[in-house]
């Protein structure tokens, strides 16, 4: 079973990474039905399936590479349900974590179906960000699962200390550190899923290089900042594709991509100084030190983005930076939860 999760959690983590990419290549309606491309199980190839294809879809020219771009994206995110499933039934036949297997499984389904609408509804914005979170949600949900299969004990450095030597009431203090550590955590998780959230929902609207200076966005976007502009839904369009919203209505969704941000760096600095005073653990202060690298790592990524007008690479690192974000939060938050638990 570990094994086969860890595969799984690799083959999501790919899964995300092709998800950017078939995005980022503009490949999202490389194919214009679904599940299939151009009304076959792959893409036309030979001269006679291709002219069949042009005429069933006489407006949507066959671009081959965009295509088989986002055939492989199903095909693997195919393959990681599959897997779920096999998951989910061997967790069924053990009645173990039966609750997360179904939580997973369910969330598939519905991971499946917004596929579908995104390329049915012809890249809606608000449909392609809760399939960039579906990606996430999945993965989070299996490390999650593999962490509770590995039941790792948490012995604490201070519980190994005689009572003697550090006072009866050092154990009280101690869990409301723990206590106060946790809820850090547990605020930081939402904080990152609103940033991921808000970056997919810059990459749909096609916000990304609408900005090109940094750490102020060019021209002057203070005084036509408008919050309507940011959480509307976008205009009724046959196509979403390249975007249908004005420049200043990009302007503000980039803005408020880099505010919060700055919400999320500040707050995860603080989440991570928290963990290294009050935390004794080796392993949780190893994890919040792994923390602050990614932070740094994903907020270089995200500068370059921006001053080097969103090279192919570094914006689907971007993205997979953002997911080993979120897993590492769901680590700490089991960690210190587990210890929190041996404590008590």
């Amino acid at each position: 079973m570990s094994k086969l999760l860890n595969l799984t959690i690799a083959l999501a983590f790919l899964v995300i990474a092709l998800g950017a990419y078939t995005r980022l290549t503009d490949a999202g309606l490389g194919c214009p039905d679904w599940p299939g491309c151009y009304g076959f199980n792959t893409v036309p190839t030979n001269a006679q399936d291709i002219a069949s294809a042009q005429q069933a879809y006489p407006d949507q020219p066959l671009h081959a590479e965009k295509a088989w771009n986002e055939m492989i994206h199903r095909y693997i995110a195919g393959l990681l349900g599959t897997l779920i499933l096999l998951i989910f039934i061997i967790c069924g036949k053990r009645k173990q974590h039966v609750k997360l297997a179904t939580l997973l499984i369910l969330l598939v389904l519905f991971q499946a179906a917004l596929g579908m609408w995104t390329v049915t509804m012809n890249l809606k914005p608000i449909i392609v960000m809760g399939h960039l979170l579906g990606g996430f949600s999945i993965l989070a949900l299996l490390v999650l699962l593999r962490l509770r299969l590995s039941k790792t004990t948490m012995a604490a450095t201070l519980l190994s200390t005689p009572l003697n030597d550090v006072g009866h009431n050092i154990l009280p203090i101690h869990r409301q550190r723990l206590a106060r550590v946790q809820l850090y955590c547990c605020i930081a998780l939402p904080i990152v899923i609103i940033q991921i959230a808000l970056g997919g929902w810059t990459s749909s609207n096609y916000a990304a290089i609408v900005c090109t200076a940094f750490p102020i966005c060019n021209g002057d976007w203070l005084s036509r900042f408008n919050l309507n502009d940011v959480f509307s839904l976008s205009p009724v369009a046959e196509t979403y594709q390249y975007g249908v919203r004005d420049t200043v209505a990009r302007i503000n969704i980039h803005v408020t991509h880099r505010i919060w941000a700055g919400v999320t760096s500040i707050y995860l600095l603080l989440t991570a100084y928290q963990l290294l005073k009050h935390q004794p653990e080796r392993k949780i202060r190893l994890t919040a030190q792994a923390l602050l690298v990614i932070l740094c790592l994903q907020v270089s990524l995200g500068i370059a983005n921006v001053m080097f007008q969103l090279p192919l690479g570094i914006a689907v690192a971007h993205n997979l930076v953002a997911a080993i974000l979120l897993i590492t939060l769901v680590t700490l938050l089991w960690f210190n939860q587990q210890q929190l638990q041996e404590v008590l």
